[in-house]
C-alpha cells in the first residue's frame, strides 16, 4: 500500500465498499456525535467522510486535532445507511471506518475559516493567502484559470501558431505606462526594465521570418492599482505576418469565442456568446453612441447628439446655450417607457449626477400631448417634436441630457447611460457580448502640456501611410489600431504594425522624438526594418480579465493565486522590503526618500 494514499479524497465509490483504503488530506470539519466522531477529510480532488468510534485508541488523538491539520488515515470503505447518504458529494454513498492514523502536520489556531466562505477582509485573506486558496471557491477559480490557459494554448497551436518566450530583462520604453526598473550590478548606473509587453520582440520575430507567434506573456506596469488592473499580469500575446486587420480579426475571433463557449456555463447556467464576426464600431462612433471606447452592449440604451435642438431660436434654455457657445455639445439618452416610474426614480438619477460633479441630470418625460419635467418648459412644442425625431422618442419615454465640452460630455453621458440602464434593470444577463473598436486616432493632445502624443500604440501603421503623416493634421490621422471589448471590459488591444522605417521616423518626429532618440531607444527594431520587414500585425488579450469574466468576478485578485493588495504590497511575503545597504552598494544605488517617508 502506498505510503500516503491509495485514493484521493474524491475517488471512493460504492464499488470500493469492503476494500481497505488510505487517504491523505486536511481535516475540513469535525462532528462529535458522542460515541462517534465524524471527520470530513479534504484534498484537491474532493472530500470523504471518515468515522471513528469512541472506544478507539485513535479517538482522543483525532478529537484534539484542529481543522486544517494534515493527516494520513487508513481503514475500511463501508456503505452509508440509506438515511445518511449525501447525494451532494460524489463520495457521499460511502465512508471510511478508521483503523490507522498518521499525523503529518498539526495546524495552529486558524486566522480564517477554510470551510466557510465568510468574508474575513482582504488584508487577512492576502496575508494568509495559502489558507484562502484552500477554500473551495478559490480552488475552483484557480482551476478555471488553468483550464482556460490550456484551452487557449491548444487553440493557438491548432491555428498554426508557434509558442515563444521573450526576455524579462529588457530596455525601458519611453511610451506607455511606467516601467519597473532593475539596477545592473555589472553596468553601474544603468538599469534594465521589466517588460510592459513583449511588443518589440514579437515584431522582431516576424522580421526574423517566423510567421505566427504567440506567448502567454508576463507583463509588468508600475501603475496605480485598480480592481481590473494589477502590477503584473498575463496576456495572450499574438503576432502574424502578411496580414491586414481583417485577417487578425478572423483568426482570433474563433479562439476567443471558442474559449468563452467552452467555459460559458462555469458559474451555472450557460451564457450565450456573440456570433462571429464580432461587430466593429469606429472609435468616434463608440464615444458618441456609448460614451466609452469600452461599451457594454448588454445595455440597450444609446446616446444621441441633440445639440442642434438646443441651438434653435425658440429654445430658451440658457444653461445649455451658454455651454454650446463655448464649443460644448448636448447629449441625450432615451429611457424607454418610464412614465409609470415614481418621481423618486428621476430624483435619484439627478442626485447621482450631482455626486459625479455634474450640475444634475435634466430630463423631459413625454406623456400625452406635452413633455413634462424640469427642462420641458424651456423647450416649446416644435422643438420637442424635433427632439422626438432626433432621439427616436415615443409616448411614455423620458430623455435625459448631458451638456458639456465634447470629451467631458461623452464621459458623463456614458456613465449616465449605464446608471439609467441599471436603475431600470434592463441590462441583459446570461450573455457575453463582444465587439471590436476600430479606427482609433493615431495621436491625441495632452491637455496638461498642450503637446501631441501617441494615443494608443506608437508602433501602429497610420491609415494612409507616409502621405497622411506629411499632409494631415495629426489629430485627424487614424491608425490601424483596435481593441476587443466584452461586456464593458477591454480584453484586447492590437494594431497592424508600422514595418517601414521612414514612416516610423516620421510618426515619432510628430511627437517630438528625433532620429537619434529612435536609434537609441528602438535601434534593434529600426535596424531590422532596414533589412526587409514583412507587413505584420497582432494583438494581446488579457488572460486575467478573460478568467475574471468567466468566473463572474469584478476583481482580478479573485482569480489569481498570489496577488498584492491595493497599495501593491505583498502582505504574505513582505514585499516591497528594505534592502541591506551592502546589497545597494553592490548595485551602486543610493536611496533618497521623500521627506514624509524619511520621518
Amino acid at each position: 500500500m502506498h505510503l500516503y494514499r491509495t485514493h484521493t479524497c474524491g475517488a471512493l465509490r460504492v464499488a470500493d465498499a469492503g476494500e481497505k483504503a488510505r487517504l491523505s488530506g486536511w481535516i475540513h470539519r469535525k462532528r462529535d456525535h458522542g460515541q462517534l466522531l465524524f471527520i470530513d477529510l479534504r484534498d484537491h480532488y474532493g472530500l470523504t467522510q471518515c468515522v471513528i468510534e469512541a472506544d478507539s485508541p485513535l479517538f482522543q488523538q483525532l478529537e484534539r486535532l484542529r481543522n486544517e491539520s494534515v493527516v494520513t488515515v487508513t481503514g475500511k470503505v463501508v456503505r452509508r445507511s440509506a438515511e445518511t447518504v449525501n447525494l451532494d458529494l460524489p463520495t457521499g454513498e460511502v465512508e471510511l471506518r478508521l483503523e490507522e492514523l498518521d499525523v503529518q502536520s498539526e495546524a495552529d489556531q486558524l486566522p480564517l475559516q477554510v470551510n466557510s466562505d465568510e468574508d474575513t477582509g482582504e488584508d487577512t485573506r492576502l496575508r494568509y493567502r495559502f489558507l484562502d486558496l484552500r477554500r473551495e471557491k478559490m480552488q475552483r477559480k484557480i482551476h478555471l484559470r488553468n483550464a482556460v490557459i490550456a484551452s487557449i494554448r491548444k487553440r493557438m497551436w491548432d491555428s498554426g501558431f508557434q509558442e515563444f518566450q521573450t526576455p524579462i530583462l529588457t530596455a525601458s520604453s519611453p511610451e506607455g505606462a511606467r516601467d519597473f526598473l532593475v539596477p545592473s550590478r555589472l553596468h553601474p548606473g544603468k538599469f534594465y526594465a521589466l517588460p510592459q509587453a513583449p511588443q518589440q520582440f514579437k515584431q522582431l520575430l516576424m522580421m526574423s521570418g517566423f510567421d505566427r507567434y504567440f506567448q502567454i506573456a508576463p507583463c509588468f506596469r508600475d501603475e496605480d492599482s485598480r480592481a481590473n488592473r494589477l502590477a503584473e499580469h498575463y496576456q495572450l500575446d499574438v503576432e502574424m505576418s502578411f496580414v491586414d486587420q481583417d485577417d487578425v480579426f478572423s483568426t482570433m475571433e474563433p479562439v476567443l469565442a471558442g474559449v468563452f463557449e467552452e467555459f460559458s456555463a462555469w458559474t451555472g447556467e450557460a451564457h450565450t456568446v456573440s456570433a462571429t464576426p464580432f461587430p466593429r464600431i469606429p472609435f468616434r462612433e463608440a464615444m458618441l453612441t456609448y460614451g466609452s471606447d469600452k461599451p457594454d452592449l448588454r445595455n440597450p440604451l444609446k446616446i444621441v447628439d441633440v445639440t442642434e435642438v438646443f441651438q434653435r431660436d425658440d429654445v430658451e434654455f440658457n444653461a445649455f446655450k451658454n455651454v454650446i457657445k463655448k464649443g460644448g455639445v448636448v447629449r441625450a439618452i432615451r429611457a424607454p417607457q418610464v412614465a409609470d416610474r415614481p418621481r423618486s426614480f428621476f430624483d435619484k438619477l439627478n442626485d447621482w449626477a450631482r455626486g459625479q460633479g455634474a450640475p444634475g441630470l435634466g430630463y423631459i418625460l413625454f406623456q400625452g400631448s406635452e413633455g413634462k419635467g424640469p427642462i420641458a418648459k424651456f423647450v416649446p412644442p416644435a422643438a420637442q417634436e424635433a427632439l422626438k425625431g432626433a432621439a427616436a422618442l415615443e409616448d411614455g419615454d423620458a430623455v435625459f441630457f448631458v451638456c458639456d465640452l465634447e470629451g467631458s460630455a461623452a464621459k458623463m453621458a456614458g456613465l449616465a447611460r449605464d446608471r439609467i440602464c441599471d436603475d431600470m434593470g434592463i441590462r441583459e444577463e446570461g450573455t457575453f457580448k463582444f465587439c471590436w473598436i476600430v479606427d482609433f486616432p493615431m495621436y491625441e493632445l495632452d491637455e496638461a502640456t498642450g503637446k501631441i502624443e501617441f494615443s494608443h500604440n506608437p508602433f501602429s501603421m497610420p491609415q494612409g501611410g507616409l502621405k497622411t503623416l506629411n499632409t494631415t493634421d495629426p489629430l485627424e490621422i487614424l491608425a490601424y489600431q483596435y481593441d476587443c471589448v466584452c461586456n464593458g471590459n477591454e480584453l484586447c488591444s492590437g494594431a497592424i504594425r508600422n514595418h517601414n522605417p521612414e514612416i516610423m521616423e516620421k510618426a515619432f518626429h510628430i511627437v517630438g522624438y528625433g532620429t537619434e532618440v529612435l536609434e537609441e531607444r528602438f535601434g534593434g527594431m529600426l535596424n531590422a526594418m532596414r533589412f526587409g520587414a514583412p507587413p505584420h500585425g497582432g494583438c494581446a488579450f488579457g488572460i486575467d480579465r478573460i478568467v475574471m469574466l468567466l468566473a463572474d468576478e469584478t476583481n482580478l485578485r479573485e482569480i489569481n493565486a498570489f496577488v498584492m493588495n491595493g497599495q501593491f504590497e505583498d502582505l504574505m511575503m513582505g514585499a516591497p522590503a528594505d534592502i541591506d545597504p551592502a546589497r545597494l552598494k553592490e548595485l551602486y544605488v543610493k536611496v533618497a526618500l521623500p521627506p514624509k517617508a524619511a520621518e
